[in-house]
């Protein structure tokens, strides 16, 4: 394994402590399926006391092989404690496989010493953990990054000035712009932030803590969510915490409290080897998939997975994928071992079925296919002759349109039946006909509306569903925009409805369905201009829709790869 200039200095003679693993660690461990053999024991040495870039103590945890040998270090850094389920997860998965593993409380976190701040001290107090790895007996020069979530964030702020030891990162449904997560669209990305909320605050305590956070929170989510004002009302569940009323109050992204927070500038000169792993259903989707592009854009040699996941679920039914991609990253770049890439740089899962696609790249630049709503409800690919008003809807926000799965933290996250939502009428939805053969999704996809409104202010949200022979409409992917109209007179509004990989099989029909919001996974738009968190006196407003709006389907069959049954995609429309 390659050395560096200060390993050149001689380090005293390491003795493996002889500490195991947590038995609840161990057992968790034993409860998995569809993970490669262990190849080495592992050994912990728990409590280690690193110092943080301004000398407070950072309670560190050592997993490794308990193997003699040369082994590369793997850094984890988190605000969520070093037990369940990281310690299984990281720090005895990966020290089974031939890791050191420093799995570390992030400052003011899990007994750690000083204060916790969100999105300040991590790119020092990562660089400050580096320096005293490098006077490590055990520690030979060669270094690797991994985490999901917030445990991305980490990873990005250590990126924003890499150590020359960092050879590889694996970001696993990770984070890199706080601001983007709280106000997606430009509304509060309410039911997430309470859900964040808890884990930030209770989870590095311990379980018990933790569940009984998440019970308090989902027993009075109504109560808050509904709350006049917003601000402050999450005391109820999660006690004072004035990190979420600052972040949930500070909606523009140019505020001074948002200075600095954004880590996306990392990868837009990246040198490190970096692995990207999300799924279609993950509140980070869009996170990832913009740190792919800029990865690529510098150059940076970089992967892409993503999976039919859920933020959650790509840990827990996702696991044994994402840890046998991460593994082969780490070993490819970290030990010098290639034999498990892959050899395209992306792999999705298309929904619809089961099938996985191996893409050169994301996205295709496939052609786009516009679809058009039409008077009676039906989608159609004729365009509009005219910009009349096509249907009018009210939204009320004392009665808020319900949300109904998408990429929540919540257990009804993912894909969902939406027949229920669809029969209010605060929801309008356009329908194309049955296809005739399999068609193809793969790529951004985009609503373009004109809209008006009577008080000047509203949010849209809009979502692409598929609808089977019965008549069960599943979401597929969606996104909500904030608008500001004038008057009666109409604007355009591009809503950006995330990305996706789909197939809508034959016989199955396209729906767009348009929506004045999603409650409780935004916040409502109170129709007055208030902000949502202060709003204290709620407006309905008549959103109406007009002809010349359109869905914009990503699709097309060259280029899209070649899944298990070794064909490409169709991507063909009934009637053309």
């Amino acid at each position: 394994m390659p050395t560096h200039a200060h390993d050149v200095v001689s380090k005293p003679a390491w003795t493996a402590p002889t500490g195991k693993p947590p038995l609840s660690s161990r057992m968790m461990r034993a409860t998995w399926r569809g993970l490669p053999a262990k190849q080495h024991d592992v050994g912990w040495e728990p409590g280690l006391v690193v110092p943080a870039a301004d000398g407070s103590p950072l309670l560190t945890d050592h997993y490794f092989p308990r193997t003699e040998g040369d082994f590369p270090t793997l850094v984890v850094r988190s605000p969520y404690g070093r037990g369940l389920p990281w310690s299984p997860l990281y720090g005895v998965l990966f020290a089974e496989q031939g890791f050191h593993v420093i799995l570390q409380s992030c400052r003011g976190t899990g007994g750690s010493g000083g204060e916790f701040s969100l999105w300040r001290n991590q790119a020092a107090d990562g660089r400050a953990t580096v320096s005293w790895l490098r006077e490590q007996p055990w520690f030979n020069g060669t270094l690797g990054t991994i985490g999901p979530s917030y445990l991305g964030y980490t990873q990005w702020a250590l990126a924003q000035d890499p150590p020359p030891e960092l050879r590889a990162m694996v970001v696993q449904v990770g984070m890199h712009d706080p601001h983007a997560y709280f106000h997606a669209g430009g509304a509060l990305n309410l039911e997430n932030v309470l859900v964040s909320g808890a884990g930030m605050t209770y989870q590095h305590q311990g379980p018990a803590p933790m569940l009984k956070a998440t019970w308090r929170l989902q027993r009075r989510l109504r109560e808050i969510t509904t709350a006049q004002p917003l601000r402050g009302a999450h005391a109820s569940a999660l006690g004072e915490v004035p990190w979420l009323d600052e972040a949930m109050t500070n909606t523009d992204a140019d505020d001074p409290y948002w200075r600095g927070t954004s880590m996306g500038e990392a990868a837009k000169r990246l040198t490190v080897p970096t692995a990207l792993i999300t799924g279609w259903h993950d509140v980070l989707l869009d996170q990832t998939l913009e740190q792919y592009g800029r990865l690529r854009r510098a150059g940076c040699e970089t992967s892409l997975l993503v999976g039919p996941w859920t933020h959650t679920s790509a840990l827990q039914k996702g696991w044994p994928k994402v840890f046998a991609e991460s593994l082969a990253w780490l070993r490819a770049h970290l030990c010098d071992d290639p034999s498990g890439l892959r050899a395209t740089g992306v792999r999705v899962h298309v929904g619809g079925g089961e099938a996985w696609r191996d893409l050169d790249e994301w996205p295709l630049s496939p052609g786009t296919v516009s679809w058009f709503p039409t008077p009676d409800g039906h989608l159609t690919r004729q365009p509009p002759t005219d910009s009349t008003p096509l249907m009018t809807f009210r939204y009320d926000p004392a009665d808020p349109t319900p949300s109904v799965g998408g990429p929540l933290l919540s257990r009804g996250a993912g894909p969902r039946d939406n027949r229920a939502l669809e029969a209010r009428e605060d929801v309008l939805t356009f329908t194309g006909p049955p296809l005739t053969e399999p068609m193809d999704v793969l790529g951004p996809v985009t609503a373009r509306l004109r809209i008006s409104t009577d008080t000047g202010y509203a949010d849209v949200f809009a979502r692409l569903c598929d609808v089977d022979a019965q008549g069960r409409s599943t979401n597929v992917c969606d996104g909500l925009t904030r608008l500001r109209t004038t008057g009666q007179v109409s604007s355009d509004v591009t809503v950006a409805m995330s990305s996706t990989a789909y197939r809508f099989a034959a016989g199955h029909r396209i729906r767009l369905q348009i929506s004045g919001g999603a409650h409780p996974r935004y916040a409502r738009n109170p129709g007055t201009g208030e902000p949502a968190a202060d709003a204290t006196s709620y407006v309905p407003v008549h959103i109406t829709l007009h002809t010349d709006s359109a869905l914009d389907l990503p699709q097309g069959a060259q280029g899209l790869g070649r899944g298990s049954d070794g064909r490409s995609p169709v991507a063909r429309v009934a009637g053309r």
